[in-house]
């Protein structure tokens, strides 16, 4: 913890900066000197509740985003899954509030059931072409066209022709959480982790 309470100054500071308030206005309001405000950020003095209280109030902020423990790597080093014939590369990190994937859909010779969940997905097609069928719409998506939709419209997605077709997929956490948890993943369905 001490290595933590060595940035409460600095990010005390930031997220004054980033409300565009100046010393003397967040002091004010949060019944302090101009001089004790400026001695908390700088870490000449130390941090008391009696002191972070008022100021994190005054900034919108919580304590605990003042101790937070540094971002740990940011690398995403999970491994790759194979269903249902996709092969699915995640590229956030597990508890990351969005999730988004890099799928390769194998061509298949029968656009798979339509699927109905909860969420949001969007994707971007990086190679090759894909087959989305979305309510009564048939459409085919090339490299570098991007699509957006309600999962709650019933929707299946393939590669078309004899290649498959690499996308990059995020979805919102109804949308990941269905996706993720998902049993019934068939060969190209739009159903992946």
């Amino acid at each position: 913890m001490p290595e933590e309470l060595d940035h409460v100054g600095p990010r005390l500071r930031a997220a004054r900066q980033a409300k565009g308030l100046t010393l003397e206005q967040v002091a004010g309001r949060s019944g302090m000197s101009v001089s004790t405000l400026s001695r908390l950020e700088s870490g000449k003095r130390q941090a008391s509740l009696a002191l972070l209280v008022p100021v994190t109030r005054q900034l919108g902020i919580r304590i605990d985003d003042l101790v937070r423990e540094e971002s740990p790597d940011p690398r995403v080093r999970r491994p790759s899954v194979r269903r249902g014939g996709l092969v699915i590369a995640p590229l956030a990190l597990e508890d990351s509030p969005i999730s988004s994937y890099k799928i390769t859909y194998p061509p298949v010779g029968e656009l798979p059931a339509l699927r109905v969940h909860d969420g949001f997905e969007w994707l971007y097609v990086l190679s090759g072409k894909l087959r989305l069928r979305l309510g009564t719409q048939d459409l085919v998506l090339g490299r570098g066209e991007a699509a957006e939709f309600d999962t709650r419209t019933p929707h299946a997605m393939s590669a078309v022709g004899s290649r498959p077709a690499e996308v990059l997929s995020i979805f919102n956490a109804e949308g990941a959480r269905m996706h993720t948890h998902g049993t019934e993943a068939g060969p190209g369905t739009g159903s992946t982790p």
